[in-house]
This record gives structure tokens, C-alpha cells and sequence, in this order.
């Protein structure tokens, strides 16, 4: 008899404590079921980033984003207000807006020529005399929620949920300190990694339990026996003492500053700090067995003077990274073995990990009910 998502939900126990806890079930990570209730749950209900602000600074500019599959936009109006909005024509569903960003003083459709204002209005359809019974005011974009926080931008799709700092919680305490507003934009690079998005946030929060072993390079800068772990909210806060090191030339050069900041925010978002550095990582689901990670780094510096330091700083991330992708690529094909269950987790360095599988536990076993009193 096949396993139902009830059953599959209640395999994990979010209420264990640390010391007695385990992963959530391999099931959760392979099965489509799962997934869907992710888009519907998770990924459709919290705060989104969907790019910087400074994208978004001029009247006219625009930004293309899918969040939980749905095609959105965002855009600033002549009247200096930023709004977002559903990416689908209200006639016959094309999107509107079909380059990745830019800056447009109307929004057409490329379809059949309607065109919406920056304040997502409608404003013409071509060859609609005749048409009887129709309130051009009542066929404009459908706005979504969209607010700012330090340099990024973040939409949601529930109109219902709270505003984005409550959403945000501690983390907006904890960040300001490192002045991350005065760094600078310098470049972006995306990974497509063939693993569930939750395997990699489960990489990120293990506390640097694989650092020495699977990051040599990092691991000579952080000291690492004194990395800490503090949860709050929905967030994590893992950080490290950095330490002078000579056993990689390039990862000491371009990884400084008297501590490491890595932060997680629930559900798919980190956010990295170094003196004069920070990279963000968006991680987005594809499917059950990918993910696309979205990369954004940013510098004190961008100048011209500053851009083979800043290349070499990037050269030593992607070397990270490919680190990371082979391992959560192999985590992925055991999840599915016959031979896994669950896993038990560190005390030590695994409390970030748990903060997330209770987060995602709260959000799919209350999704479920809600589908479930509805159909009733």
C-alpha cells in the first residue's frame, strides 16, 4: 500500500529534543507530493527575494521573478513607489514583461499589444471597440506584496502574511551591525545542483561539521573549534574567529576580518560576511531531485583597481562551491536508497539543521490541515 503525505508528515518528530532528535525522512526529500506542498505551504506563503534594490532604484525600472512558479514583476513607478505584480496579461495570460530586467516607461504585452502603467493599470487594448460590459479599472495587473530590507528586495504571494520585518525577526538586529548597505554589487553566478533545494540548506546549517573535511581551504581561515551556532525566529546564525593561515594563499587573501557571519534565513536564504565581502545565496527549488542556487557578491570595493582581487575572491567561492555540489549531488542518490532512513543529529553543530526541519515540519503539517479542513 502506498505511503499517504499524512503518513509521510508524521514519520518525523519535530518536538524531540536535540540530543534525541533526527533528520527529517528521506521521503521528504524525494517524494513530488512533498514538493507540491512545499510551493503551496512554504514557498507561497514566506518572504521571497527576488533581487536588489539597487535594480530597482529609477522610475521605469523592472525585474522579472517566478516564485513558487508563479511569473511576477517587479517595477518603480513614476511616482517613485516600488510594486510588484502577477507577469500575466489579463487577456490571454502572456507575460507582460519578458526580459529579465531593464527599464520600460510602459508595460506592453507582446501578444496582443496591451499595455499596463508602471502602477500596473490598464492603459490600451488595441481594436477592443465594441466590447460591452468591461471595467478597464478592474483588469489591471494583480499587485503582490512587496517590501525592502537592507539591499534586497522581497515579494509574497499571501496577501494575508505579516509584514516583512516581523517575518524577519532577530535577523534584522544582527545584520545591521555589519553595514552590509555600504558594500557594492560586483557580480552573480548560478548553480544548478541535481538535489533537492532542502539538501543544501541542511549543507549550509550543519554547524561546519564538513568544513574540515570537505573545505581544506576554508577551514585553515576559521578557527573553527570556537564556530558557534545561535538559532532565533526563523533564523540561524552560525559564525567563526578567523584565524591567520598561510595553508591557502588564495582563500587568506580574500577571506578576512576578525570573524566569519553566516546567516540563514527560513526558508531558502543565506547570507555570508567577511571584512569588505558579502555573498548571498538564494536557493530555489526545481523539482525534487534539483535546485537552482543564485549567487550574488558584493565588495567595499568595485572599482577598476579592485577587480582581480574581486575575481580572486569569486574564484575561491566557486571553488567552495563545486566542493559542495559533488557532495549534495551523492546525498541526494542515498536519500533514495533502501538503506536510509533517517539520520540522527549533532549536539555540537547540527542545531541550525533542526531549527529548519521544525520550521518546515510547522508549515507543512499546518498546510495539510488547512487543505484538509477546506475539503471538508
Amino acid at each position: 500500500m502506498a505511503t499517504s503525505v499524512e503518513q509521510i508528515l508524521a514519520s518525523y518528530n519535530d518536538a524531540a529534543p536535540l540530543a534525541e532528535a533526527a533528520t527529517i525522512p528521506g521521503p521528504w526529500y524525494v517524494d513530488s507530493r512533498i514538493a507540491e506542498l512545499e510551493r503551496q505551504t512554504v514557498f507561497s506563503k514566506s518572504w521571497q527575494m527576488i533581487g536588489r534594490i539597487d535594480q530597482l532604484e529609477k522610475p521605469g525600472q523592472f525585474l522579472r521573478a517566478t516564485v513558487a512558479g508563479e511569473p511576477l514583476v517587479a517595477v518603480r513607478g513614476n511616482d517613485g513607489v516600488l510594486r510588484a505584480f502577477y507577469n500575466v496579461c489579463r487577456h490571454h495570460a502572456a507575460a507582460v514583461v519578458t526580459e529579465p530586467c531593464g527599464v520600460a516607461q510602459i508595460l506592453h504585452c507582446p501578444y496582443h499589444g496591451w499595455n499596463y502603467g508602471l502602477d500596473g493599470a490598464l492603459k490600451g487594448m488595441p481594436e477592443f471597440d465594441g466590447v460591452k460590459n468591461f471595467d478597464r479599472q478592474q483588469n489591471g495587473l494583480v499587485p503582490v506584496r512587496v517590501e525592502t530590507w537592507e539591499k534586497f528586495v522581497f515579494v509574497n504571494l499571501d496577501p494575508q502574511a505579516a509584514p516583512l520585518r516581523e517575518f524577519l525577526g532577530g535577523i534584522v538586529g544582527r545584520v545591521a551591525p555589519l553595514e552590509v548597505i555600504k558594500l557594492h554589487y560586483f557580480a552573480s553566478k548560478t548553480y544548478n545542483i541535481a538535489c533537492n533545494w532542502k539538501v543544501f540548506v541542511d549543507n549550509y546549517l550543519d554547524g561546519g561539521y564538513h568544513v574540515p573535511h570537505l573545505h581544506k581551504g576554508l577551514n585553515s581561515v576559521l578557527d573553527y573549534k570556537q564556530y558557534t551556532i545561535e538559532n532565533e525566529d526563523r533564523y540561524c546564525l552560525q559564525s567563526s574567529p578567523m584565524v591567520a593561515s598561510n595553508e591557502d594563499a588564495a582563500t587568506g587573501a580574500t577571506r578576512k576580518g576578525d570573524r566569519a557571519w553566516y546567516f540563514w534565513q527560513y526558508p531558502n536564504l543565506m547570507i555570508n560576511c567577511y571584512a569588505g565581502y558579502m555573498d548571498t545565496n538564494l536557493v530555489l527549488p526545481v523539482d525534487t531531485d534539483h535546485c537552482t542556487v543564485i549567487f550574488d557578491f558584493y565588495f567595499s570595493d568595485v572599482s577598476d583597481a579592485a577587480q582581480e582581487y574581486n575575481a580572486q575572491s569569486l574564484a575561491v567561492g566557486d571553488r567552495v562551491q563545486d566542493e559542495d555540489l559533488g557532495i549534495c549531488e551523492d546525498v541526494q542518490r542515498g536519500l533514495k536508497s533502501r538503506a536510509y532512513g533517517a539520520g540522527r543529529l549533532s549536539v555540537r553543530r547540527e542545531a541550525g539543521e533542526q531549527l529548519f526541519h521544525r520550521l518546515l515540519a510547522a508549515d507543512l503539517k499546518g498546510g495539510l490541515e488547512t487543505t484538509a479542513a477546506a475539503a471538508d
